[in-house]
């Protein structure tokens, strides 16, 4: 019996070990998928083809209200993206206040933003209110969209920017 005791005892010492191991390593697992997670998260600025808002110049929408396409030569680094404009004078007004250019929710498509999710964007689908320019999916999404564009805000600006990390 006493032999047996000593078994168990060394026994029940070994599995100890092994159980606090294996906690420490599933707790290290979780912090490392936990931190990759949050590592993998979407980008703050919605970029395509190499650049915010598919290469099309933020300004333009204000200024001569509709998309234009931006060109390389007149490009600008901002949060964390690239912003190509049609002309140097709209490249320098983004620049000198980009956040009253720079489309709402990182130039993801607002309707998904307000559902708490975020999608690619078209260009031609857009409107500004209240000198805020905002991009749709699509022009189909954009009619959505317009029938209850106070309550997608609201809706949006309460998701945003948490599904980034969706």
């Amino acid at each position: 019996m006493t032999t047996t005791g000593a078994y168990d005892s060394r026994n029940l010492a070994v599995r100890t070990a092994a159980m606090a191991w294996l906690g420490l390593l599933a707790a290290l697992f979780m912090a490392l998928t936990l931190a990759g997670v949050q590592a993998a998260g979407k980008p703050a600025v919605f970029s395509a083809d190499g650049a915010a808002i598919r290469g099309t110049d933020a300004v333009a929408y204000f200024k001569e209200g509709q998309p234009v396409k931006g060109k390389a030569e007149f490009s600008h680094s901002w949060n964390g993206a690239t912003w190509l404009f049609s002309s140097a004078a709209n490249r320098d007004a983004f620049a000198a206040d980009p956040e009253k250019y720079a489309p709402q929710y990182g130039g993801y498509c607002a309707y998904a933003v307000s559902y708490g999710s975020t999608a690619p964007i078209d260009p031609a689908a857009w409107s500004i209110v209240d000198g805020k320019l905002y991009l749709n999916f699509s022009k189909g999404i954009q009619e959505k969209w317009s029938q209850d564009v106070p309550g997608y805000v609201a809706k949006a600006d309460r998701n945003w920017p948490a599904v980034l990390g969706k």
